[in-house]
Parts: C-alpha cells; sequence; structure tokens
C-alpha cells in the first residue's frame, strides 16, 4: 500500500506560481511513476504531468513551459511547480502514483483555484 498526501493548493491570481508537494509513504520502494492529475466539475480527470523514477517527464499540452514536476526519490515526494498560471488550471489537483505492481494510487486531492 502507499499512501499520498498531497499541499500547497490555493487561490491565487492570474500569472502567478503555485507549487504543489506530494509525500508518499508505505511501500515507496514500489513506486516507479509519479504525476499529477486534475479534475473540473463534470469532466474527467486528466493528466498534468508525470515522472518516472528515472526523471522522464511527461506534461499535457495544455501546461508545456508553464508546469515543472520534479521528484525527490530519497524524500519520495513528487512537487508540481505551476508558472503563469491561468483561469482555466482551476481545478482539483490529485497526485499519482504507479507502482512495478501495476497498482494506481491517488491523494485526496488538493484544491487551486486562479481568478482572473
Amino acid at each position: 500500500q502507499v499512501q499520498l498526501v498531497e499541499s500547497g493548493g490555493g487561490l491565487v491570481q492570474a500569472g502567478d506560481s503555485l507549487k504543489l508537494s506530494c509525500a508518499a509513504s508505505g511501500s515507496t520502494f514500489s513506486i516507479n511513476v509519479m504525476g499529477w492529475f486534475r479534475q473540473t466539475p463534470g469532466n474527467e480527470r486528466e493528466l498534468v504531468a508525470t515522472i518516472t523514477s528515472g526523471g522522464s517527464t511527461n506534461y499535457a499540452d495544455s501546461v508545456k513551459g508553464r508546469f515543472t514536476v520534479s521528484r525527490d526519490n530519497v524524500k519520495n515526494t513528487v512537487f508540481l511547480q505551476m508558472s503563469s498560471l491561468k483561469p482555466e488550471d482551476t481545478a482539483v489537483y490529485f497526485c499519482y502514483a504507479f507502482t512495478r505492481a501495476y497498482r494506481t494510487y491517488w491523494g485526496q486531492g488538493t484544491q487551486v483555484t486562479v481568478s482572473s
């Protein structure tokens, strides 16, 4: 089992920056991929960014050049640095972990609201 706890959400203005953190605990040795998804009411959860244990990253086109995902494998923590935020980035952001046993874990979600 893996537990994920996010922090860092909040209310910001368009153009501002915000950094999310997600700390993993439990069977962290089994984690391969970590990252972030987001969801707005009435919509499916969508990928924002992921990073493998080796440091390979993947981003949604809508956040490329504005968001940066990083990872501290020693502290089992993944970060999402968000810059040039737009109102359309408003969503609940969920931390994600995918293990070598092909199991998926989610955090509880943290609200990010960007006002215009």
